[in-house]
């Protein structure tokens, strides 16, 4: 039987305020008379100036600040937020910041509205997975691209002390405005660009690299977008290359690769982001590169079950027209391998400092946190995750 588009519904609030000097126009995007809480994360936000920015755009409201949301924003130091939040009656939000900064305060504007305990915001084994039925408004200003959280209602917290990164979504939690200034990514270094430009990729690919539904239009898209990133990436990691066209076209694609627009009526695979986040929990590697180490390995192991995406993938991404059809996906796979290497990425778990000592702890963990049926047919059981992790540390390139 043919598969076919499934029926979905679309709707995005966010609205995007893209290029050159906008946090000036901050002052019409807060509704006046809002108390202000500047949300961040270490100090580069400072360093460079943007902090300074922020704070002169709205020096007519009333705000204050809470800095320190981590890398991979914990449940522990977002609840410090919420509780400000209650004592001093904030009633905005304004992250400054990558994904990261933005995930952190989603949760900071379920929780501070949230009935009861927002540990229960979570699900997968954390919580009772209760919905989040308001927050208090959110705006952000982008300075790392990456996730595409100021265009999305999703959100991964890490937990400490349960040694878990778990996400979740509600619509309450879409930003109600995103600044996107490109100019903010010239401060980033090397290594942050190119966890940007993977992250967004594969983002891409997890929505892209399952089976065939007719989904023209998604196709289509996600095949630009990644022809996209392969044409920039290398140029966007040069720390000294301040392009304006290109970290443009770098923000504007990490954004549309997770703001909905690719995964409606067709099926996703978020399995080498599930396998990523262990990796991240077993030794602080950061996310982006959890997921290059992940993803020729899911494409090995699982090619025959992606098989027919991966040849299109090959032919119309990498424009691989020549040889047999399993010629042009090993072709592919390999062309996928050197994109990742040409912006300094790992491509195998020896990469990031994994063993196979560690493979039963990560299994373990996919199991405490019921990812045991993933994949876009819900067929990568735990015996199949254990094979990916398995194949990532023994490959060679």
């Amino acid at each position: 039987m043919q598969e076919e588009i499934a029926n979905f519904t679309l709707q995005n609030p966010t609205k995007i305020v893209f290029g050159k000097d906008q946090i000036k126009n901050l002052s019409t995007l807060i509704p006046q008379g809002k108390k202000v809480l500047i949300t961040y994360g270490g100090g580069s936000v400072q360093r460079f100036g943007t902090l300074d920015r922020v704070r002169e755009a709205i020096s007519g409201y009333d705000f204050g600040e809470f800095g320190g949301i981590e890398a991979n924003p914990t449940f522990e130091t977002c609840m410090r937020a919420v509780e400000l939040i209650k004592k001093e009656q904030y009633d905005f939000v304004l992250a400054v910041g990558g994904g990261s900064v933005i995930d952190g305060s989603k949760f900071i504007v379920a929780a501070a509205e949230f009935e009861g305990d927002p540990i229960n915001i979570f699900g997968k084994g954390i919580g009772t997975g209760e919905p989040i039925k308001s927050a208090l408004p959110l705006g952000t200003v982008l300075t790392l691209p990456a996730t595409a959280s100021e265009m999305n209602s999703g959100a991964v917290i890490t937990f400490k002390e349960k040694k878990a990164k778990v996400g979740f979504g509600s619509f309450h939690v879409f930003p109600t405005f995103s600044i996107l200034e490109p100019e903010l990514t010239y401060t980033l270094p090397k290594k942050q660009l190119a966890n940007g430009v993977t992250d967004s990729f594969v983002h891409i690919i997890e929505q892209y690299l399952t089976y065939p539904v007719g989904g023209m239009v998604q196709d289509g898209f996600a095949e630009s977008l990644m022809k996209t990133l392969i044409k920039i990436g290398p140029d966007v990691i040069k720390e000294d290359l301040h392009d304006y066209t290109i970290r443009a076209n770098f923000m504007w694609t990490a954004t549309l690769a997770l703001n909905g627009i690719l995964r409606n009526g067709v099926p996703g695979d978020w399995s080498t982001h599930a396998l990523g986040h262990e990796l991240t929990v077993l030794n602080h590697t950061d996310h982006a590169q959890t997921l290059s180490a992940i993803l020729p390995a899911v494409m090995l192991v699982r090619k025959e079950q992606k098989f027919d995406k991966l040849v299109q993938y090959a032919e119309n991404v990498w424009s691989i027209t020549d040889g047999t059809d399993e010629e042009k996906v090993d072709a592919a796979i390999l062309k996928t391998v050197a994109f990742l290497k040409s912006i300094d990425m790992p491509v195998t778990l020896k990469d990031i400092n994994v063993s196979s000592s560690d493979i039963d702890f990560l299994i373990n963990q996919l199991e405490k946190h019921g990812n045991t049926a993933l994949s876009e047919r819900g067929d990568q059981t735990l015996e199949v995750s254990r094979a990916i992790y398995e194949k990532a540390l023994e490959l060679e390139f």
